[in-house]
């Protein structure tokens, strides 16, 4: 036994178990040779953060970075004593440029019918969300105006119109619940037989960075590209593939890892799947720019606060494997519910912070019983990340829970949003 096993060992037995971030070694050359994006990034940073690694090594790696973040700047002055060099910028196409220009504009009419709305002047409102639906292109931000059309002007062919949406949004699932209707039938649950794709290792952030390569470039036939991610451990790349195919007129709700989740109740699978969809689309090797890592995107700080209180020896690769990525947002979300109960207030606290969803919601002015709520609560928070976040996450959550057996709609979740006995534990 080498003089490190027994050291560890005599510590565990004198102070109980230790907790120890593992980390691996990469080799200049290893991140060099890697696909330029986030996921080398990634690995840039873990290269960074190593003892071993030079300053001169430091500086001709940091060339190579695609998006320039704050673990990387920390970690490439601490190893250097310099800033970090900002990477070449990448030149827009016009096309998009006028594309962004145009949802900006959209977002300007909604965000004031929002605060007309609060002024309580509906029809002034109601010509806002009607100016925001005709230039917005995305269908569930078209689908989001209907809705609020609807709300202010009681108009039921907005909710007509809302059916015919492809798209699966709180906003459709809450037109066919207004309407006693069927939810749309554009959801897919793949159903995929084989075990494993011979080429692909659904663990490895490379491989899923190449696969990203081949899907961007002109010539790919993505169905073709699909087939070869066709499989039960790269089911994530195969419906992330498929719906960029059809330009998401379908949306592909997959059910993976079924002998992890059985052991858990149907409403933690349906709220594990409902993350997992939102944060990664069940690719269990991404990589965010945050460096938010694997299936259920763990920041690293919250792999290693995880891996203490469990008592675990862990690397932060080891989120790319699902039963740990799994084990570990279950972990989270046990503690999560000690506070909240309303799937919508844990995915904001998923997202943004137990913290920032305590204060959101003790505020007077949110998720109180009024007019236009708590919808108006839901499209008025300046987190705009977490307020789409939670309302995805809430969509997710109720298609899973019927896909799981238990029949489920979405507008009673709604309705309690503003009776604190059945959502949280912060108000009184």
């Amino acid at each position: 036994m080498s003089v490190k096993r027994v050291f560890l060992l005599l510590c565990i037995i004198l102070f109980g178990s230790i907790t120890v971030v593992e980390a691996k070694n990469f080799s200049y050359w290893q991140v060099h040779n890697m696909p330029q994006g986030v996921e080398k990034d990634y690995y840039i940073w873990r290269f960074l953060s190593q003892p071993t690694t030079t300053a001169f090594q430091a500086t001709d790696i940091i060339k190579e970075v695609d998006h320039l973040n704050k673990k990387l700047r920390v970690a490439y002055k601490k190893k250097t004593g310099l800033n970090a060099p900002a990477p070449t910028k990448k030149v827009s196409c016009s096309t998009k440029v006028t594309d962004w220009k145009r949802r900006s504009e959209a977002n300007r009419y909604f965000k004031n019918g929002i605060l007309l709305l609060q002024q309580n002047q509906l029809q002034k409102a109601a010509d806002a969300f009607y100016e925001a639906h005709n230039k917005y292109e995305e269908r569930w931000e078209r689908d989001k105006c209907l809705f609020w059309l609807y709300l202010v002007t009681k108009d039921k062919e907005y909710l007509t119109e809302l059916k015919k949406s492809y798209h699966i949004n709180m906003y459709t699932l809450l037109a066919a619940d207004f309407t006693k209707s069927r939810y749309p039938r554009s959801i897919v649950v793949p159903n995929v037989f084989k075990r494993s794709s011979y080429s692909i290792d659904a663990k490895n952030p490379i491989h899923w960075a190449k696969v990203k390569a081949k899907m961007n470039k002109p010539s790919t036939d993505l169905e073709d590209l699909a087939d070869d991610c066709k499989s039960q451990e790269t089911i994530g790349m195969y419906c992330y593939l498929k719906a960029k195919a059809c330009n998401y007129k379908k949306s592909y709700f997959p059910m993976p890892y079924r002998d992890i989740m059985k052991k858990f109740s149907k409403e933690r699978q349906a709220l594990l799947y409902a993350i997992a969809r939102q944060e990664s689309r069940f690719v269990p090797a991404s990589v965010s720019r945050s460096f938010a890592l694997g299936m259920m995107q763990f920041m690293p700080f919250l792999v290693e606060h995880v891996a203490k209180q469990k008592g675990e020896r862990i690397d932060l690769d080891d989120m790319f494997n699902p039963k740990k990525a799994i084990e570990y947002a279950d972990y989270h979300l046990d503690y999560l519910e000690k506070y909240l109960t309303h799937p919508l207030f844990i995915a904001y606290a998923y997202n943004g912070g137990i913290g920032f969803t305590k204060r959101l919601i003790r505020q007077k002015n949110y998720f109180r019983r009024g007019n236009f709520e708590p919808y108006l609560s839901m499209e008025k928070m300046t987190n705009v990340e977490a307020r789409e976040y939670g309302k995805r996450v809430l969509t997710n959550y109720i298609v899973y829970l019927n896909k799981l057996g238990k029949p489920t709609r979405l507008l009673p979740y709604i309705e309690m949003l503003t009776d604190p006995s059945k959502t949280d534990r912060f108000r009184k």
